[in-house]
């Protein structure tokens, strides 16, 4: 990319030394040419050319040339090459601010990917603990549904037992009596009790027990 600016023909040359030097030289060396030709062609008065005074705008030409380029076109082209230095400072800082863009924009980008990664994977770990809860609580539950109906087992069986043992004493009790109103006399409570322990033990009610 380009970014000095062509300098105007007549700046450019004339901010030469070398250049204005050879101009001025190449003018002073035209005053004796004039000369010899005004000579040969029957002298200088003939083409109405003052010798001195050619002399003297030749001089005063190359002086205003030294005079300009001094006072004239150092300033300017001073300016010139301060605007152009301004411009390529502020093409190279526009270069730095999109080279900055462009990593800015990758770095946002691969943060970008890095969060959706990341989100990603905190999904599919809250997925992964929300099954393992749902497994432990349904275990646990299933557990806890074993325990209470093995406790209602136990609880009915323990007053199975309680209203069997209850109705030997009963079924005893009353045949006691029932067999005492028969024979008339009080008979051995404890041997007649182990007679119908027997009793039942034998039978199916005492099997049901």
């Amino acid at each position: 990319m380009k970014t000095q600016r062509q300098r105007p023909g007549i700046v450019r040359l004339l901010t030469r030394p070398r250049l204005v030097a050879l101009g001025f030289g190449t003018m002073l060396g035209i005053v004796p040419a004039v000369a010899s030709a005004a000579e040969e062609a029957g002298g200088i008065a003939a083409l109405g050319i003052s010798l001195p005074g050619l002399v003297a705008q030749l001089v005063n030409f190359g002086i205003l040339l030294l005079i300009l380029r001094m006072f004239l076109f150092k300033p300017i082209m001073k300016v010139m090459d301060e605007r152009k230095r301004k411009i390529e400072e502020g093409l190279h800082a526009s270069e730095a601010a999109a080279h900055a863009a462009e990593s800015s924009q990758e770095e946002s980008r691969r943060a970008l990917d890095a969060a959706r990664a990341e989100g990603r994977e905190a999904i599919a770990r809250a997925q992964e603990t929300a099954a393992r809860l749902s497994t432990e609580l349904e275990t646990q539950a299933r557990r806890e549904a074993e325990s209470i109906v093995d406790r209602a087992r136990a609880e009915i069986e323990r007053e199975r037992q309680q209203a069997i043992q209850s109705l030997r004493a009963e079924f005893a009790d009353l045949t006691v009596r029932a067999a005492e109103r028969v024979v008339g006399q009080s008979l051995d409570r404890n041997a007649h009790q182990r007679l119908i322990d027997e009793t039942l033990a034998t039978s199916s009610f005492g099997r049901d027990a």
